[in-house]
């Protein structure tokens, strides 16, 4: 009879599924029908108005209530579940009650009281296609909305629903907003993003203007956001809301006390086995005892303390143990058995201990019954329950047995002392009751445990700074202040010295002390920075001067500047700003004489290196001057340019002269013109114009400190050090190869080549004076510049032949274009070589200074090779190389002795570079039209070029060819050398 049942059950259940299929198409299969507990949290977030509207659009009845009856399953008749189903029901709600907190799957961090947060806003952006018929958004379910509709199916509706009232779609026919709807959304938006960052109420509320109070606790940014969304007044625009993850100091960030001690509790509570049993632990029902016997009988005993606390050990009977110390069950044990068994000797020790069950009551986390180890603690206990909430006390923790108090728990003896005397044994039966949290004081600042305390028997100001681990060093124990809440209930501060009586101030609850850092500028000392070994801060006293700090050279790294160290000084009482300098070796050289100045308090010396610039330290320094000046006293910056090591500008010192200035930019280079230099001087005249005076200096008199030339200097003064006239650095030129002393040679201005190959020797016998080679770097530079520009050129009108091939579908644009990217790539490899063609013979037998002669600049070289006897030959033959040079031979029997040219070959171009550089080009020229030979000579070489002529386009490639194969010339004759 069970089995024709269950058979038509399941025919039934067939056909309600054909009839679901048939109704609801594919679509109701696409995914479970669930809703997220985000959707529903952001429902139950709604005013109920909002909620009633989206009931009745899914058909439904209610407002939450309704919506939480049909997800739970309450569309359904309860007379059509069977037996069965309702014990399998019981038994999966009595696995779920059971399952821990830390084992559920973490919820993302939410928005928290207090919080700031950024709400984006803008204008709606252009409607995005539509999606295909049927396809639900991103995340959430299609829905399935049909007659008779089940639970899972509203579920998918308010999803679609949620989503669909969040974010309405625009118009088939609209792209964006319309100008009308922006002109009434854009204040609105303006007025939002004005008041960015918003921060939370204590209430978890956000406030935007025109808006009323939303409440924001707990969601996270995403539900916030469609939270957002939902409100009718910022329907139109889109809104996004982002939590600032700041982290909170100072008052705002302060914890209270010792509650972390609880944020990571044990995983598990199961008896300690591993751990000794202390001596006076009370033996009970469910301990075990280990037995070893030995002597005449070796054997081990494993004894449970039975319901009524007797263990029976054989042979000898029960024996009573319950509520004895383990020290007195261990004695008792041991002598009965001696005692009774004759020649036996027992050993007792402890096994597994038993469970007990206690109560942790009152401010806990988890409040509840909780089974531990019997030898577990009221601290063991507290970690069962999680700890102790924000509002409990963690200094009057009761432990109570059989309605008495038995021990009262300071957990800050713990925390802070190490005291765990209070920490009692627990028993079967106890009660762990945690009271609501006392009076609390908050401390801030130089402390060294800032947080919120609760105060028990800490009653004064004193009492508090030791509880919070005592003062910092930087502690300002004058600047204390104590901030409460008056009888008046006005929120006042009260000044607290704790140098002073004020120690005993009482404490209220609600107190914030807070104790303020010293300043971190230097009261009495004096600093010393910049090119030193020893840097640091140095004790003051009166009548230190300079030589009492560095007392010699040695104290310097090398190449610092000992004629120039500027000190920083702050004046009392307003603490303006002045600058000194001293010359370091005038004071070593006269200690206690005017040179070696007087430091005061708060003084800054800092020494120079002559390596690297002064800005770093000068820069703020005159920052700091120009910050105080004002029309009566200017800014103290004086400048000087021109032939020192140093120019730039520098803090004008009370009775600087133009040689301390000089000093200031670390002295005249070798270079630097001692006859004048000149001063340029502005002043205001009558008050109305500004006026630029130029005064002449005498630079050598001012240097020996001639009064007249050593002028005193004003503001903004402007020293310009002048070179000597015709001052440049030594010019050289190289002369390598066939000369009889190559090298390098130092060369007056003007001087030209011809001096200098007679300076030389000049050439030797083996000399190849037509083939030598003259570079110039001006002239590499230019031309390795014409390089680039030209292959730039090449690539632009090698892209435009590929575009135009490509559109016209010419043919032979593969070819032109392969043979164009390998001319780039050799232009780009090209390297220019800088050289200027000259004719050596001609030059050796003309006058110096004549116009075959050369005037050298620095950096010339000039390169003579050996005879030479080979004529290269190179371009589009079969075989470009070189052959022995032959008087009876000329140009087209070289090219005939390579091979003869390639099809590629431009007969009409050929043309040949002489050993000098010069070319001898045969287009254009009558003599080569008649005769197709040319006269060759020694080192000579035949260059074939390439016919551009039957390849598309391109205007540059004769051009480019015939500089590539110049470059390669000239790079053969100079590595010939």
């Amino acid at each position: 009879m069970r089995a024709m049942q269950r058979s038509r059950r399941s025919r039934v259940a067939l056909l309600a599924v054909a009839t679901c299929l048939l109704c609801c198409g594919e679509e109701a299969l696409s995914q479970a029908p669930t809703v997220s507990p985000q959707l529903l949290q952001v429902f139950q977030s709604l005013t109920p108005e909002q909620q009633d509207a989206i009931m009745k659009q899914l058909g439904l009845g209610g407002g939450a209530a309704g919506l939480l009856g049909v997800l739970g399953g309450g569309g359904g008749s309860g007379t059509d579940r069977q037996p069965n189903r309702q014990r399998e029901s019981g038994i999966n709600a009595e696995r779920e009650s059971s399952v821990s907190e830390e084992q559920l799957e973490p919820v993302p961090p939410g928005l928290k009281a207090e919080d700031w947060v950024i709400v984006q806003v803008d204008l709606p952006a252009a409607a995005k296609p539509a999606a295909p018929q049927g396809a639900a958004p991103a995340g959430i379910a299609a829905p399935a909305l049909s007659a008779g509709t089940t639970g899972g199916a509203s579920a998918n509706a308010l999803s679609s629903l949620l989503a669909a009232t969040a974010t309405p779609p625009p118009p088939a026919h609209a792209d964006a907003a319309t100008e009308a709807e922006k002109h009434r959304v854009q204040p609105l938006i303006d007025v939002i993003r004005s008041k960015n960052p918003y921060r939370l109420s204590r209430d978890g509320v956000l406030t935007l203007p025109g808006f009323v109070p939303i409440a924001m606790l707990g969601l996270t940014d995403e539900q916030a956001t469609l939270r957002l969304k939902v409100e009718p007044g910022l329907r139109g625009v889109d809104i996004r809301l982002t939590r600032l993850a700041l982290r909170k100091t100072g008052v705002e960030g302060l914890k209270p006390f010792g509650y972390d001690l609880f944020s990571k509790a044990p995983s598990t509570f199961a008896p300690v086995t591993n751990v000794p049993v202390p001596s006076d632990y009370l033996v009970g029902a469910g301990d075990e005892l280990d037995v070893q016997l030995y002597g005449n009988q070796n054997r081990s005993l494993r004894l449970v303390v039975g319901r009524d606390g007797r263990v029976s050990l054989p042979d000898i009977g029960p024996v009573n143990v319950s509520g004895q110390r383990f020290n007195s069950v261990k004695s008792a044990i041991e002598a009965r058995v001696e005692r009774q068994m004759i020649g036996v000797h027992a050993s007792v020790s402890m096994g597994d201990t038993r469970s007990i069950r206690v109560f942790v009551l009152g401010e806990a986390k988890r409040p509840g019954s909780y089974t531990i180890s019997g030898l577990g603690t009221v601290t063991s206990a507290l970690f069962a329950a999680g700890g102790v909430r924000p509002i409990g006390s963690l200094r009057s923790i009761e432990l109570k047995r059989q309605g008495e108090l038995v021990r009262r728990l300071d957990l800050y003896d713990l925390l802070i002392r190490g005291d765990t005397v209070d920490d009692a044994k627990l028993l079967q039966g106890d009660v762990i009751f945690i009271p609501p949290v006392g009076t609390t004081v908050g401390v801030d600042g130089e402390v060294r445990r800032p947080a919120i305390y609760e105060i028990k028997g800490e009653s004064t100001v004193t009492d508090l700074v030791q509880l919070a681990g005592g003062l910092t060093p930087d502690a300002d124990r004058s600047a204390v202040m104590l901030t409460r809440i008056d009888d008046s209930q006005h929120r006042v501060v009260m000044p607290v010295d704790l140098s002073a009586g004020a120690r005993t101030q009482a404490l209220r609850n609600g107190d914030l002390l807070q104790v303020a850092r010293l300043r971190p500028t230097l009261d009495s000392g004096i600093l010393v920075q910049g090119h030193v070994f020893a840097p640091g801060a140095f004790a003051w006293h009166q009548g230190i001067r300079l030589t009492d700090l560095v007392r010699s050279v040695d104290a310097l790294r090398a190449n610092a500047d000992i004629h120039y160290l500027l000190i920083r000084r702050e004046t009392p009482p307003d603490r303006r700003i002045s600058v000194l300098s001293a010359d370091l070796a005038a004071a070593l050289a006269a200690p206690g004489s005017k040179a070696d100045l007087d430091l005061m308090p708060r003084d800054r010396i800092t020494v120079f290196d002559l390596e690297s610039g002064r800005d770093r330290v000068i820069q703020p320094v005159l920052d700091e001057l120009r910050l105080q000046s004002n029309a009566e006293q200017p800014s103290q910056v004086v400048h000087v340019d021109g032939r020192v090591r140093v120019p730039g500008e520098y803090p004008l010192e009370p009775g600087m002269t133009v040689s301390d200035l000089i000093r200031a930019g670390g002295g005249t280079t070798d270079s630097a013109y001692g006859g004048k230099a000149e001063l340029v001087r502005y002043r205001v005249v009558n008050e109305q114009a500004r006026r630029t005076e130029l005064v002449d200096i005498d630079l050598a008199a001012a240097l020996h400190g001639t009064p007249s030339a050593n002028l005193q200097l004003q503001p903004f003064d402007t020293l310009s050090v002048k070179e000597v006239p015709e001052w440049e650095s030594q010019e050289n030129v190289t002369l390598r190869g066939e000369v009889r002393f190559p090298g390098a040679y130092a060369i007056r201005r003007g001087e030209t080549l011809k001096s200098v190959i007679g300076r030389a020797g000049g050439l030797t016998t083996y000399a190849f004076a037509e083939g030598s080679v003259f570079t110039r770097d001006e002239l590499k530079q230019r031309e390795q510049e014409q390089l680039d520009m030209l292959a730039d050129r090449m690539q632009r009108d090698l892209a435009l032949l590929a575009l135009q091939a490509a559109g016209a579908n010419q043919s032979g644009a593969a070819t032109a274009l392969s043979v164009g990217q390998s001319l780039l790539g050799q232009l780009k490899g090209a390297q220019a070589v800088g050289r200027l063609v000259i004719d050596l013979p001609r030059l050796e037998h003309s006058a110096q200074g004549s116009s075959y002669d050369v005037i050298l600049r620095d950096g010339d070289t000039l390169s003579v090779p050996r005879f030479q006897q080979q004529v290269t030959v190179i371009g589009e033959v079969q075989n470009a190389t070189s052959h022995l040079f032959n008087p009876k031979l000329a140009r087209d029997d070289y090219i005939a002795l390579s091979g003869g040219a390639t099809r590629r070959a431009d007969r009409s171009r050929i043309y040949i570079v002489r050993a000098s550089g010069s070319v001898l080009a045969s287009e254009g020229s009558r003599w080569f039209e008649h005769r197709a030979n040319a006269p060759i000579k020694p080192g000579d070489t035949v260059v074939v070029p390439l016919d551009t002529e039957h390849i598309p386009a391109l205007p540059l490639w004769t051009q480019v060819t015939q500089i590539l194969y110049n470059v390669a010339v000239a790079v053969l004759a100079i590595r010939s050398i």
